[in-house]
């Protein structure tokens, strides 16, 4: 996996902006991946959130004749296995749903921890503020 871009911007053609949180390429795969970090527990709005950034990365950065289909992860704290079973059944979009502590070890060892992204969460926001 190769790094794109942290808190990367697409400007959309309406002059909306989406920032998202990580946005790699899987260099065998050929393909964007998008992956939200989220420090709250599953909430049916951050699929449609993650949705709309997949869909725009595919839109504006994927070539459709060299690259695989981008795909979506959401880490949060948390979820409820039959809410997101009933989200992930009503989307087409390629995306996936996993808590902290449902990935293996390595995996959870290579992602911030709670408190990190807490802490980057809190500068982004305090960061905001202060550009108004």
């Amino acid at each position: 996996m190769a790094l794109v871009g942290r808190q990367y911007r697409l400007v959309l053609d309406d002059g909306a902006e989406f920032v998202m949180d990580l946005v790699l390429f899987h260099t065998r795969q050929l393909r964007y991946v998008v992956v939200e970090l989220k420090v709250s527990s599953f909430e049916p709005g951050h699929l449609g959130q993650l949705g709309a950034y997949v869909a725009a990365v595919d839109d504006q950065l994927r070539d459709p004749q060299i690259h695989a289909p981008t795909v979506g992860i959401l880490l949060c704290t948390g979820k409820s296995g039959a809410t997101v079973q009933y989200l992930l059944a009503s989307t087409a979009v390629p995306v996936a749903v996993a808590d902290y502590r449902g990935l293996p070890a390595d995996a959870r060892a290579a992602l911030p921890s709670e408190v990190e992204l807490e802490a980057i969460v809190d500068a982004e926001l305090r960061g905001r503020a202060d550009d108004t």
